[in-house]
C-alpha cells in the first residue's frame, strides 16, 4: 500500500463537497450515501441490457487497444453510465475510451475501488475532460486526495458502508483492514454481477458480501482477483469455492495472474470469460 499519494491536480482553492440538489439520492452525513433496503423482486427488465467494456487492463484482447498495468471498465445500460477505476495512465485511458466509442462526457459516475495508482492514476486526465461526474471513493482515501479532487471541480461521495449509487447499482462498502477497497454490484434478473479492482480484502469475502446483501445468485464476477502470487493449492481452493457458491461466470483479469486465469478456465469451461482490454460483455449473452 502506498503511504503517500502524489497529487495530480493543480493547486486550487478547496470548495465544499458538491452534492447537487437535483439528484434524487439519499445521502447521510459527510456526503455518504446510504443504501436502501433491497427489494429482491423489483428488478426491471432493462437491467439486462447492461454491458461492460474493459477499457484498461494489462491483458490484451482487442487489436488496436493499448495495454498497461491497471484496470478500468465502463458500465452502460444502467440508470447512469459508470466508469469503474481509471487505470494508471490518463492519456492511455482516454485513448482506449475513444477507440471503444465511449464518450468521456457521457460518464455520470466514477467509482474508485481503492487508492493504488494503477486504479486512480487516470483520474486527473478524466476530470479535466469531464469535471461533472460524481466520484464515489472509499472514505479512507487521504484527505489531500479528496480535497484536490473537489478543488478540480469533481463532486465527491465518500463511501463507508454499503451504498446505493443508482438504480440496481451498489457498493459493497469499503472492506479490508490494511488496504480499504470497495466492489461494485449490479443487480439483474439473471443474478448479481460483482466487479472488483484488485480484491485486496479477498475475492471470496467480496463475493460473499455481495451475496449476503441480496440473497441472490451470482451471475458473473469480473476484475482483478489478486492471485498473482498465490500457490496453485490456494487458487484451487478459491476456484472450488466459486463453484460451491454457484458463481455462473468468471472473468478474472488484471492482478489475477496467468496461473489463476488458466485454472479458472479449466474449471469454468464455456463459462470462463477471457477478459482483456477491449473486451465487451453483454449481460444478455450470459445464459
Amino acid at each position: 500500500m502506498r503511504k503517500s499519494y502524489t497529487v495530480l491536480f493543480p493547486a486550487m482553492a478547496i470548495a465544499a463537497v458538491l452534492l447537487v440538489s437535483g439528484m434524487q439520492q439519499d445521502f447521510g452525513h459527510n456526503g455518504r450515501k446510504q443504501m436502501k433496503k433491497a427489494e429482491p423482486n423489483n428488478i426491471t427488465s432493462d437491467a439486462n441490457n447492461i454491458n461492460i467494456t474493459v477499457i484498461y487492463d494489462n491483458n490484451p484482447y482487442k487489436e488496436g487497444m493499448k495495454t498497461a498495468w491497471g484496470f478500468g471498465c465502463v458500465i452502460r445500460g444502467t440508470e447512469k453510465i459508470i466508469l469503474f477505476d481509471t487505470g494508471g495512465d490518463g492519456q492511455l485511458l482516454l485513448e482506449n475510451m475513444s477507440t471503444m466509442g465511449v464518450d468521456v462526457n457521457s460518464i455520470e459516475i466514477v467509482v474508485l475501488s481503492h487508492i493504488h495508482h494503477d486504479h486512480t492514476g487516470g483520474l486527473a486526465h478524466f476530470i479535466k475532460k469531464n469535471p461533472n461526474a460524481f466520484v464515489y471513493l472509499p472514505a479512507s482515501f487521504p484527505k489531500s486526495f479528496k480535497e484536490n479532487l473537489v478543488g478540480a471541480g469533481a463532486r465527491v461521495v465518500e463511501v463507508d458502508d454499503q451504498t446505493t449509487m443508482c438504480k440496481h447499482v451498489y457498493s459493497t462498502g469499503q472492506m479490508g483492514d490494511w488496504i480499504k477497497e470497495q466492489g461494485l454490484i449490479l443487480r439483474t434478473e439473471r443474478g448479481l454481477v460483482v466487479i472488483t479492482g484488485c480484491a485486496h480484502p479477498g475475492i471470496l469475502k467480496m463475493v460473499k458480501t455481495a451475496k449476503s446483501l441480496f440473497n441472490e445468485p451470482v451471475l458473473l464476477v469480473i476484475g482483478g482477483f489478486h492471485l498473482i502470487s498465490a500457490t496453485e493449492e490456494e487458487i484451487e481452493t478459491i476456484v472450488t469455492s466459486f463453484e460451491a457458491m454457484k458463481v455462473k461466470y468468471a472473468g478474472p483479469c488484471h492482478c489475477t495472474g496467468d496461473k489463476a486465469r488458466l485454472l479458472f478456465e479449466e474449471h469454468f469451461g464455456d463459462h470462463y470469460i477471457n477478459v482483456g482490454v477491449g473486451k465487451l460483455i453483454n449481460i444478455s449473452d450470459l445464459r
